[in-house]
């Protein structure tokens, strides 16, 4: 791998860290950031090169990792004289880890296969800890050749990496994972309520429970920061109503009614409205106050 080079795009509370991973494996790594002064404290730290533009981070690199906010951000790095596709060279990999519609992984293979160059769509899962630690969990969707010469990169700040189908499949198995993540919210919401009014002890009760059938992520490292109301840190709201949106989508499309997935998508709107959209998806018990 150390005479390979990448570039990455989106130096957010993912893209940071994910990015620093792969110089540390010996990838001669190129950033981009919007705010300039991040990609400059980015090179500072971890001693890799930072672009003015996607475009010139794009050139020369093997593959390009892009992790951005929505569909519009990411066609913001894509397209135009400045995107990324004007600097990717034929033959390159362009990978998408920002959460997104399944449709815009299709439009992004159209775009890329004109050019000669492969594109994976790779949504993540784990959060900022995840990425910083190096276990992310990687959704990805393309074509296996591809996804074979990208694995070897994306080991450097992954634990996980699946190949789902084709393009769109990445992104449609993140769509089933943040809908997983709203239903055990809900549910420990309401089991905090219950365990609260019972006088249970709340830190007795996620050692007992995660032992047994009730045991998830959500349960050991949120149930006690939920009876604390402490929502100050992890994945917000906003970001979470982006993706439940996205969600229905998808369910719209193949006919599907939602009904929990609804249910607390509404309930995360009225906590944006409340001002608590930079809250962590947790504090969805507040909800039931």
């Amino acid at each position: 791998m150390t005479n390979k080079s990448a570039a990455f795009i989106g130096l957010g509370v993912m893209g940071y860290p994910m990015a620093g991973h792969l110089e540390t494996a010996g990838i001669k790594t190129t950033v981009y950031n919007r705010s300039q002064q991040k990609a400059l404290n980015w090179s500072e730290q971890h001693g890799g090169q930072h672009a003015a533009t996607p475009r010139e981070a794009a050139i020369n690199a093997d593959i390009v990792f892009i992790c951005v906010g929505n569909d519009d951000d990411v066609r913001s790095v894509v397209y135009g004289a400045d995107g990324v596709l004007a600097g990717l060279k034929a033959g390159a990999i362009l990978v998408d880890h920002t959460t997104t519609s399944a449709t815009l992984a299709v439009e992004l293979q159209a775009a890329c296969q004109k050019q000669a160059v492969t594109f994976i769509d790779a949504p993540v899962s784990g959060g900022q800890a995840g990425a910083e630690n190096g276990k992310l969990t990687v959704m990805c969707g393309g074509q296996q050749a591809s996804f074979d010469l990208a694995v070897p990169f994306m080991e450097s700040y992954a634990q996980q990496i699946q190949l789902l189908g084709e393009n769109g499949q990445g992104q449609r198995c993140k769509m089933v994972n943040q809908i997983c993540i709203a239903g055990v919210l809900q549910g420990l919401s309401e089991a905090l309520k219950l365990a609260q009014s019972a006088n249970l002890d709340i830190p007795q009760v996620v050692n007992t429970l995660k032992h047994g059938a009730a045991g998830s992520w959500q349960l050991e490292n949120r149930l006690e920061s939920m009876g604390q109301d402490k929502f100050d840190f992890g994945f917000a709201i906003d970001w979470m109503r982006k993706d439940l949106g996205i969600c229905l989508e998808e369910a719209a499309s193949h006919n599907l009614e939602l009904l929990l997935t609804q249910d607390v998508d509404r309930r995360y709107a009225k906590l944006q409205a409340a001002g608590f959209g930079r809250m962590d998806t947790s504090s969805l018990v507040k909800s039931l106050s």
